[in-house]
């Protein structure tokens, strides 16, 4: 079993469609391990956009994850990472297959509905940095 880190970002937390991006994960095999409803801070989502600290877009980035609450989730499955992002779609909902979360529900490459772990060592990096392993049930 797998774990990965989804974030319902600012965007999608707005629009109202939590339950709706819950549904996708659960009824395509993946279980929430812990779950969250937080405000991220400059700090905070600086430290975990980090790896991007360098890219020109990484101000545009912060900013909008500081824009509004998120729902940080740990997700446990048989390839839990890479049917994450499937189920995400590409990162330009443009680009995104229909049917995917980002076709469905993504404004822009910017502000794409979800995060997701591009990795296993991501992931854990991740889920740590939200979770203690007392809330991974």
């Amino acid at each position: 079993m797998e774990k990965t880190l989804s974030i319902i970002k600012p965007d999608a937390v707005k629009k109202g469609v939590i339950g709706k991006i819950i549904d996708r994960f659960e009824s395509n095999g993946l279980r929430i391990a812990a779950m969250k409803k937080i405000k991220l801070d400059e700090k905070t989502a600086g430290e975990f956009y980090e790896v991007h600290k360098e890219r020109p877009f990484f101000g545009e980035l912060v900013e909008f994850m500081t824009s509004g609450p998120v729902v940080v989730m740990a997700l446990e499955g048989e390839g839990a990472v890479l049917k994450n992002r499937e189920l995400m779609g590409a990162t330009d909902p443009k680009e995104a297959e229909k049917g995917t979360i980002r076709a469905d529900f993504a404004e822009s490459i910017d502000a794409n509905a979800v995060h997701g772990s591009d990795s296993l060592e991501n992931a854990d990096r991740e889920i740590k940095f939200f979770f203690s392993k007392e809330e991974i049930l």
